[in-house]
């Protein structure tokens, strides 16, 4: 598995279209292809199965927090879901033909390890906007195979939003790292209760990390228990 790259390279003001466009458009033909392409698949050959549904509130704005452990998860973590889901996804992406089928695909640039701003508003002006957002509490993919520590932006996101944050299990995904897709393992998703948290729109750093590694804790007790009942 290749090493995280962090930080990008380019000035953050090639982010400011990219923004504009996030903000103002809905995702168009590129998710609903996705969605058309990859759910048979998804359902015959990894056999994924979702519980817990219940838990993602059928309307207004919310953030899904799951696991990571392989590039796969954007499609297992909401391929059940009847809710259109926007997606956080690393700046360094968004070059070229792919990073207009993402944009278009309706995911938000973020640049990570730093306090990117133009994210966090865009992300706020969505779930104000009472749209469904993912964003993966670790920040990049487990390079362990185990779930690993908070990244302190989804912190920031839930306390200045206030809006509910569903802890996601994404159990199987793990098995596809390095080829592993090729075996085809079946993979299950759990959606935890919702956590809340009192809206506070300048929260400090250490009271962003603190609410981070509380939705990570639940992500990851979620994923022990799941591990055991299906990963056998």
């Amino acid at each position: 598995m290749k090493d995280q790259v962090y930080k990008d390279s380019r000035d953050k003001s090639v982010g400011i279209p990219l923004h504009e466009y996030a903000r103002t458009h809905l995702p168009g033909w590129p998710y609903w292809l996705c969605r058309i392409v990859m759910i048979p698949v998804l359902l015959t050959a990894f056999r994924v199965r979702a519980y817990g549904r219940y838990n993602v509130p059928p309307t207004g704005g919310a953030i899904l927090a799951p696991n990571h452990m392989s590039n796969a998860d954007h499609f297992f973590g909401v391929a059940l879901l009847k809710r259109m889901v926007r997606f956080v996804a690393k700046s360094q992406l968004f070059k070229g033909p792919l990073g207009q089928l993402l944009l278009k695909g309706g995911c938000v640039p973020v640049f990570r390890g730093q306090h990117d701003l133009m994210y966090e508003e865009t992300c706020l002006k969505l779930l104000e906007e009472g749209q469904l957002v993912t964003i993966y509490a670790e920040g990049g993919r487990s390079r362990s195979g185990e779930i690993e520590s908070a990244k302190i932006g989804i912190g920031y996101l839930s306390l200045k939003s206030g809006k509910p944050v569903v802890p996601v299990a994404i159990i199987g995904t793990v098995h596809m790292r390095n080829g592993g897709w090729r075996r085809f393992p079946r993979v299950t998703v759990l959606y935890g209760r919702p956590l809340q948290f009192r809206q506070n729109l300048s929260p400090t750093k250490s009271q962003a990390q603190a609410v981070a590694n509380k939705i990570l804790d639940e992500v990851r007790d979620l994923y022990t228990q799941g591990v055991k009942v299906f990963d056998q």
